[in-house]
């Protein structure tokens, strides 16, 4: 095996000075480059099994530092380019019980080439390490460690030998060591965190102690009391004299210790005083680290705090960007001369961000968390009360924050505009415009004269229109004779329209052009449109409006109304609209489509469209992406003459805010994460390469101007294919007193300001460009007062991705708590950007093609209740997030897919049907489709909602249900496989922690999960089901069912019959049927099942279905159950069974028309792990897939004399939960391809840029699969996949084993079987496997997940299969 992809638990940081920062994930080390933007330039797995806790660099010549994040990169360039001689870096990295020696090489002439190489051997101690550190002033490379149980030793590295050992008097268990060291083993001083709540100071060096104690045990030279939990880090600022420790009980104290270590070894101050206690966490508190001015802490709450030392120990920053579960470990660089720091965190969920902080004032004055945002008062001089604020501003790209404006409306009427600091007075009202007034602004930016109008209604339906500039030259529209409710502007190609709700649900439409004059005056250009009526109820008015156009001929208008519907609209014909001009009255629209009250009671809040869809948001805290579709001709039937057009809205699906979030106000579109730099950087390359190839300038011009023209039309093609794709989005709304901007799929704020909560005016900068840039200002009104988050006369300033935001994502987060379930959908291979090139020595043209190579698309659940839907690259270990959905209310337990690849033998896109189940008794079903982006190279998903159910929805829908008790327990889905799966729908059998087995029928045509039938055979917590599908050779097809429970018992329901129920042909509940048989396979629960078909031959009849099962006791149990078919089976006489089976019906009460089972043979391999084995999945026939909480996968070999074990791994996740394997034909030059993750080798230097290895490890291959398949095939066995998981197919059409049906025999296992009956026939064989690189593919997922590749699972039968002896199981 290998490793393709890795996400684990970030746990060790360490910056190398302003240059690169060094990260430990697992047992990989990696190494980012900071200059002129952050990435990846190498990798290295260095510790085997064991976690990378820290890094420790050595002294040694440094790469410069740079003053700046993103400033002076060419001058660093051109000064490291000046010396041919390349730099190094030792390094010492620990982790777990083992230390080991890494030199990081940079090159000089490409600071990005770096070099990493394992130096020492594999040093593993006795105890776990806390800490290492070099003696700087030994000749030989000496290194310190501190043990778990207040130890240190001395080691070398160039043996791995300790050289001298010294325990501590008082001999508790550390959580946490920091190592003092000078010069030698006698300056050093050890700080230990302990389990009883002590900060403990001691010398392991003491000569005196040498000689008075023989064991060579230290006392304790100082100890700090006060933290009333257990220490978990501790950091030293030895300029100041500080010692700041972080602890279980949420806080952390920075202690006055004095001078520690140096020469001599100093023990600071006698009595040691707490200088502050700082408390601001609302959970654990993991990493700490002092600086000067600054004390920057981490923790499970998965925050970093940055306290103001001067400023009274206050937070005057709070880093945010990490998912659920916490941030383990913080790392700070040091500073330079502008007091500019890097930052740099990583989470539980396996992500790395990067911020840049700065010092001085300018920190202060940008913070970003509700409790430090600093509000700016704007000092209102006007008449009267502020009501309405909006933007006044034309908001250009080079317009800054400093430059914008914002008019007020006053409960007199008066309207005055805010400029350069200044207020002064636009507009004042009638006496029917005090006392109420709604006032909205647009930027009209399609007319020669860029202005600003501004629209003002009232109660008897007046409404003025103004340019803001020229207030003069306004006009006076009516809007009925009743109260003006709203006003709503809308952007369009000539002018803009104006819309106004007023009385009995009228809304009134203009279109407005503005003109210029020969004296230089505008002029309002109005044209009255036919008005939209709104369906009757009781707030009948409009709240939001977009115009969409559907076609070229069709302008179409999505509205939302107060009542919370969502409604659609059309513009009559220009032709008709002319001709009737002086009756437009009569040309009343009525709504095409109506999604009444879809938002709640609280309305909707606002409409937004982008690239064919449409967000919607309400007061129900959910954002509904929808889109527009022609009415199904049944529909269109019963609508009559209102649907002319044929045209309704429908709902894809919908997104929740974080929680307490329901307030919601608009959506802003996030830019696609393309840094700047790397653009520069990829044309930068490109240049070279045009300069390279083309010698010939006016080939050269003639190749640019052909690359423009094809740049053109691919842009429009990119445009047409993103269209009708969900793009991601901020969400903005009140959660609480803050005003927030959300980001859904990071799960974090990016903005936050403490306006006080709805229901008042506001008006966010920049607002009408739609997409959320990364920063932003807001101006609000709050208890008589016009208040902005940041003083308009300074200009907002952003510096990339690590400013103010959630920093720059080094590597993206997954889940920050445990992953449940995962499931595979398919294959998606990118199509890059071709580049056509002549070569320099010839004159053909080459072209040059940069592929996006080929994705993995996963699925994963987790404790956080929310699905990711994840792309990953195996040739590169790439993971990115897709989409993430939260729609579970409780954790998610367990999933499947059916999975149809479009795209033709492409794989451009993929198509799956999801369905997720978990606690709560909740099921989700979703439609997947998986597309491929050209503009960012990398996979897109758009997420369908297409049913939900629940057990207790009828609870949930019952009134004053607070008053009364539930008596029935929380349900918790814990497994679900898809039984049958049709046209018109699919079943679903669920095992329930109730004790129940539940078959459902979902249909994506009706949206609806219904509930068929149950039944409680078990009457224990049902862990797992599978499912098996049997054709006999006259066509017929059986379906079998399997359960297991916490007894340890395996039931078989024979569902041929039960599946071919639909809910629309019921008319009473059915009856459950009952099992065909029961085997007894564990002593315990039974928590994954695996099951596959084999035909026999003719002269037997029949076949053998396999079941491999793996449970709570740790064996792994292969059970082989023969079925007999209904015209083979004998109608006479009385079945034979053996003593392990237990029959539940006798023959003579058994229907003729049903299969015949029994148990065949069963065989055993008592302790298969160490451990519960948790998942159990098929890869291909015959070969099974395990793994447990013991961190190992092992690979198994199913046949006819037993079980035998192929190797193991031991995987780098912790709590393993779930497996997805899967079979792929892989090409021999797409496997060499570089890795970032590479291997362990004590003589291979791993080099990221252009590497052809991948990452080795400890397992076997299972190369004599073909052989023990070819003596199957001589005994007249075929094998066929039984479990209906999901259907795909990968590159070459190949059906997946273990999670896809097969509904015809496996077209590869079949030729080889043929194949392999002549010696010729296996060497062919070989070669065609050889060239193909038919590969295995395994997905474990738990604390994060690692995907693992399996090499030539159909390898040569002439490689030597060695089997572990006694490990192999004998059938019964």
């Amino acid at each position: 095996m290998e490793t393709a992809a890795l996400v684990a638990p970030v746990t060790a940081l360490e910056f190398l000075q302003d240059a690169f920062l060094l990260t430990g994930e697992g047992p990989v080390l990696t190494v980012y480059t900071l200059q002129p933007s952050p990435k990846a330039c190498a990798s290295l797995s260095v510790l085997q099994h064991y976690r990378i806790h820290g890094i420790r660099p050595r002294s040694l010549p440094a790469v410069p530092t740079q003053s700046s994040a993103l400033g002076t990169y060419e001058k660093i360039k051109d000064e490291l380019r000046s010396t041919l001689q390349p730099n190094s870096y030792d390094l010492a990295v620990f982790g777990g019980k083992a230390v080991r020696l890494v030199r990081l090489h940079v090159d000089r002439r490409d600071v990005e080439h770096l070099h990493l190489e394992i130096m020492g051997p594999f040093m593993e101690l006795q105890d776990w390490a806390l800490d290492v550190r070099w003696l700087s002033g030994e000749k030989h490379s000496l290194l310190c460690v501190a043990v778990a149980h207040n130890s240190a030793l001395l080691l070398d590295i160039s043996t791995g030998k300790a050289l001298v050992q010294c325990s501590c008097l008082e001999g508790c268990l550390l959580y946490t060591a920091l190592l003092l060291v000078h010069e030698s083993w006698a300056d050093t001083v050890l700080v230990g965190g302990t389990v009883f709540n002590q900060v403990v100071l001691w010398k392991p060096g003491r000569e005196e102690d040498k000689s008075s104690n023989s064991e060579h045990k230290a006392p304790v030279e100082r100890r700090l009391l006060g933290h009333s939990g257990v220490i978990f880090n501790i950091s030293y600022l030895q300029e100041k004299g500080w010692l700041a420790s972080a602890s279980d009980d949420r806080s952390v104290r920075v202690w006055g210790v004095g001078d520690l270590g140096g020469p001599g070894g100093k023990c600071g101050n006698l009595n040691p005083a707490c200088l502050r206690v700082l408390y601001g966490h609302q959970a654990r508190v993991f990493s700490v680290c002092l600086s000067p001015g600054k004390v920057f802490s981490a923790g499970e709450d998965g925050a970093c705090l940055v306290w103001d030392w001067a400023d009274g120990g206050k937070v005057v920053r709070t880093l945010k960007g990490h998912r659920a579960g916490g941030v383990r470990v913080l790392a700070v660089s040091e500073s330079t001369g502008a007091e500019e720091r890097w930052v740099a965190t990583g989470g539980a969920d396996g992500g790395v961000r990067l911020w840049r902080v700065e010092g001085g004032e300018e920190a202060k004055e940008r913070m970003e968390e509700a409790g430090t945002e600093k509000i700016t008062d704007l000092k209102f001089p006007g008449q009267g009360l502020p009501k309405v604020v909006c933007s006044a501003g034309t908001e250009d790209k080079n317009e800054s924050w400093s430059q914008s404006k914002f008019v007020v409306c006053t409960e007199q009427g008066i309207i005055y505009q805010y400029s350069d600091g200044q207020w002064y007075v636009v507009w004042k009202g009638t006496p029917e415009f005090q006392s109420y007034c709604v006032m909205e602004t647009i930027s009209v930016k399609h007319s020669t004269p860029k202005v600003n109008l501004c629209a003002v209604g009232n109660l008897s339906g007046s409404i003025q229109v103004f340019p803001i500039s020229h207030p003069q030259c306004g006009t006076l529209l009516t809007g009925g004779s009743g109260k003006i409710h709203s006003l709503i502007w809308q952007e369009a190609k000539e002018g803009v329209y104006l819309l106004a709700s007023g009385a009995e649900g009228l809304v009134y439409r203009w279109c407005i052009k503005v003109e210029s004059d020969v004296n230089s005056s505008l002029a309002l250009n109005v044209n009255l449109l036919p008005p939209f009526l709104l369906p009757a109820c009781a707030k009948r008015w409009l709240t939001a409006a977009v115009q969409l156009i559907y076609t070229s001929q069709r302008l179409l208008w999505v509205c939302g109304d107060r009542r919370g519907s969502l409604l659609l609209f059309q513009d009559r014909d220009d032709k008709r609209m002319d001709e009737g001009r002086k009756e437009v009255g009569d040309l009343t629209l009525h709504p095409l489509s109506c999604l009444f009250g879809v938002h709640g009671k609280q309305g909707v809040t606002s409409v937004y469209e982008y690239q064919g869809l449409l967000y919607s948001t309400g007061k129900d805290g959910c954002v509904r992406i929808f889109t527009v579709h022609p009415t199904p001709p049944e529909k269109l039937e019963e609508r009559g003459v209102e649907n002319k057009g044929g045209l309704q809205l429908e709902v894809l699906r919908v997104q929740r805010a974080c929680k307490g979030m329901e307030w919601l106000e608009r959506v802003f579109i996030l830019e696609p994460d393309i840094r700047a730099e790397e653009e520069k950087e990829e044309e930068e390359e490109l240049g070279e390469i045009c300069e390279n190839h083309y010698k010939t300038q006016n080939l050269n011009l003639t190749k640019k101007l052909e690359a423009a023209e094809e740049g053109s039309l691919r842009g429009e093609e990119e445009q047409t294919e993103n269209k009708g794709r969900e793009a991601r989005f901020a969400i903005i709304g009140f959660h609480a007193v803050h005003f927030v901007v959300w980001d859904p799929v990071r799960q974090e704020r990016l903005l936050a300001v403490p306006c006080g909560g709805g229901h008042r005016s506001w008006s966010l900068w920049p607002s009408n460009k739609g997409v959320w840039p990364g920063y932003g200002a807001l101006v609000f009104i709050k208890q008589g007062a016009v208040l902005a988050s940041h003083p308009p006369g300074e200009a907002m300033s952003w510096g990339g991705k690590a400013g103010r935001s959630g920093g720059w994502a080094l590597r993206e987060g997954v889940h920050g708590r445990g992953i449940g379930c995962i499931c595979r959908l398919g294959t998606i291979r990118g199509i890059g950007n071709e580049i056509q090139t002549n070569s320099a020595s010839e004159d053909d043209v080459n072209e040059v093609v940069r592929e996006g190579g080929h994705w993995e698309i996963v699925v994963t659940g987790g404790e956080d209740t929310s699905l990711t839907v994840l792309a990953i690259q195996p040739s590169s270990g790439s993971i990115k997030v897709l989409s993430v959905i939260t729609d579970h209310i409780s954790s998610v337990r367990t999933m499947t897919a059916l999975t149809h690849p479009q795209g033709g033998s492409k794989n451009q896109s993929l198509s799956a049907l999801l369905v997720s189940a978990g606690g709560r008794a909740q099921m989700q079903c979703y439609r997947l489709l998986i597309g491929w982006d050209r503009q960012r190279l990398l996979p897109s998903c758009q997420v369908i909602q297409v049913a939900s159910h629940r057990l207790d929805q009828q609870w949930e829908r019952r009134r004053n249900r607070h008053k009364t008790v539930k008596t029935d327990p929380e349900t918790r889905y814990m497994s679900v496989v898809v039984v049958d799966e049709r046209t018109d729908c699919s079943f679903l059998a669920l095992a329930c922690s109730d004790g129940a087995l539940r078959l459902f029928s979902m249909s994506e045509a009706k949206r609806q999960i219904d509930l068929l039938w149950e039944t409680f055979h078990h009457q224990r917590c049902v862990l797992s089901v599978a499912a098996c599908t049997l054709d006999d050779e006259k066509g017929n097809r059986y379906k079998l069912l399997f359960s297991a429970a916490t007894d340890g018992k395996i039931s078989v329901w024979d569902l041929t019959d039960a599946s071919s129920l639909s809910t629309g042909s019921l008319s009473s509940a059915p009856t459950p049927p009952i099992p065909c048989l029961d085997i007894h396979a564990h002593q315990s629960g039974v928590n994954s099942l695996a099951v596959w078909a084999e035909k026999q031959g003719q002269q037997e009849g029949g076949c053998l279905v396999t079941v491999a099962s793996g449970g709570d006791d740790g064996q792994l149990t292969v059970s082989v159950i023969r079925v007999q078919y209904p015209e083979e089976g004998k109608t006479g006489g009385s079945r034979v069974f053996p003593q392990t089976s237990e029959p539940l019906i006798s023959q003579q009460l058994q229907p003729l028309n049903q299969l015949c089972l029994h148990l065949h043979s069963q065989s055993h391999i008592p302790l298969a792990h160490a451990a519960p084995l948790t998942a159990l999945k098929l890869l291909s026939p015959g070969l099974v897939v395990s793994t447990s909480s013991d961190q190992r996968v092992c690979l198994w070999r199913v046949r006819s004399s037993g079980i035998s074990h192929i190797g193991a791994l031991c995987s780098h996740v912790a709590d393993a939960a779930g497996l997805a394997v899967w079979e792929g034909q892989v090409k021999e030059e797409e496997g060499n391809k570089k890795r970032k993750i590479r291997s362990e080798s004590e003589q291979e230097i791993a080099v990221l840029r252009g590497s052809q290895t991948g990452l080795k490890t400890m397992c076997k291959t299972v190369a004599q699969f073909d052989k023990e398949t070819a003596d199957e095939a001589e005994h007249g066995v075929t094998s066929k996949i039984g479990d209906p998981v999901c259907q795909s197919s990968d590159e070459r059409g190949g059906e997946t084993a273990g999670e896809c049906r097969s509904q015809t025999k496996t077209d590869s296992v079949g030729e080889t079987a043929s194949e392999a009956t002549t010696e010729a026939g296996f060497k062919a064989s070989c070669e065609s496997k050889n060239k193909r690189g038919k590969t295995g593919w395994v997905l474990v997922c738990g604390q994060g997940f690692q995907l693992l590749q399996v090499q030539n699972t159909d390898g040569c039968p002439d490689v030597e299969h060695k089997e572990r002896q006694g490990e192999s199981g004998s059938w019964n």
